[in-house]
């Protein structure tokens, strides 16, 4: 029952939005901003307590994404998640970071920057993952729980930790997920 009034209230998003796709929705509650720059494809479906805020920046997911509950998402330049992505509950991720370099001034009030953000296809973000500004995921890369992300990872491999390093890569020769060292390298 839920989800049809979650989708009722899609249609009344649709209108400020630059697109939503049919059988997309946002589970309430919910916190959004910057309606206008969002670009939602068919059938995206975020569940309760998302928190989605654009400062002026794109906002793109692609088709068949679902998103668990508890997202925080900050877009101030480009965040992009490929089609029949997954990501799970309690995620964050963001293309803008607080610039710091003034030794004397809050953090606060210095300058943002922004960095575009983008999650390839097909991927898989584990509950409690950190996906920082400049991240770039490659097509079915999955991201292990609880993993903070920044950096350019390539198609087909499995990275984790804090700071996220790639722990596997799917081997087409072989046909087979094996081992790497951080670099990607088969062990």
């Amino acid at each position: 029952m839920n989800k049809f009034f979650w989708m009722l209230r899609a249609i009344v998003y649709k209108i400020f939005m630059k697109q939503f796709g049919l059988l997309s929705y946002i589970g309430s509650p919910c916190y959004v901003s910057g309606l206008p720059f969002w670009q939602f494809g068919y059938k995206v479906r975020i569940y309760p307590q998302a928190r989605i805020e654009s400062l002026g920046g794109v906002i793109r997911i692609g088709d068949d994404v679902s998103i668990g509950q508890n997202l925080h998402l900050i877009s101030m330049s480009s965040v992009y998640i490929g089609s029949k992505t997954t990501v799970s509950a309690n995620v964050f991720i963001s293309d803008v970071d607080h610039d710091y370099k003034i030794i004397d001034v809050h953090i606060m009030d210095q300058a943002l920057i922004a960095k575009e953000t983008f999650i390839g296809e097909n991927c898989f973000i584990g509950y409690g993952c950190v996906i920082l500004p400049g991240t770039f995921l490659g097509k079915q890369c999955i991201v292990g729980a609880n993993s903070v992300v920044r950096g350019t990872f390539p198609d087909h491999c499995v990275i984790a930790g804090s700071p996220a390093k790639i722990i596997k890569r799917y081997d087409f020769i072989n046909n087979i997920w094996k081992k790497t060292d951080s670099s990607g390298n088969f062990i």
